[in-house]
């Protein structure tokens, strides 16, 4: 057989070669950045489970409030429908997550007026709760925005942009979620003794003449 036709064989191995070990190497970091879309639906769908129980529990003593309350459920449907496109629709998610994060938070500081819900262990219970979740999204977003960075990378640079473009393969959009937005505000609902006031130093009486 010439040497010219083992060259040409040669090149159309190496070729074949790198087509399949950059093919499998963006599908392995694609498949990263799902797995990791994963962990932050978990803890968003704990979130949005987390809100009806709140509602519940603070609706009976906020009967003039019922405006908030309605924004705070109809900003969870549109987050739950938002979340329902999966990692592809990660940027429309974390707009409708930002806006339930405002509703929670306007539904926080009308609960500082209401007296009683001091002393409701369940709404104690169900904040503690939502702010573990936070912290949980949180160290999520960050993995994931991490995987999301090296697929685009990856996918962008050459050689494998050629690969990419000729199978697919397309950004994903990063999980943008402020950290000051991201955590459920804490408010004290205990009942805290008022501190005592120190007693006013009378002023001292001018030397007699």
């Amino acid at each position: 057989m010439p040497s010219s036709v083992w060259i040409i064989l040669i090149v159309i191995a190496v070729i074949a070669l790198f087509l399949v070990f950059t093919y499998n190497g963006l599908v392995r970091l694609r498949n990263t950045v799902d797995e990791a879309w994963n962990q932050i639906s978990v803890q968003l769908k704990r979130r949005h489970d987390l809100i009806p129980n709140l509602v519940n529990a603070v609706k009976g003593y906020m009967d003039f409030e019922q405006e908030t309350l309605t924004k705070v459920i109809e900003a969870r449907g549109a987050a739950v429908s938002a979340q329902q496109a999966g990692p592809a629709g990660a940027a429309q998610s974390a707009q409708a997550e930002n806006f339930l994060t405002g509703a929670l938070r306007q539904l926080f500081a009308l609960v500082e007026n209401y007296p009683d819900l001091k002393a409701n262990q369940n709404v104690l219970q169900l904040q503690e709760e939502l702010t573990t979740t936070e912290n949980q999204i949180g160290f999520a977003r960050q993995h994931y925005n991490s995987t999301v960075r090296d697929f685009n990378t990856s996918i962008q640079t050459f050689p494998s942009v050629l690969i990419a473009g000729m199978f697919g393969f397309a950004a994903r959009d990063y999980f943008q979620i402020e950290e000051a937005d991201a955590a459920v505000p804490t408010v004290n609902l205990r009942d805290e003794p008022p501190q005592a006031v120190p007693p006013a130093t009378p002023p001292a009486e001018p030397p007699q003449a």
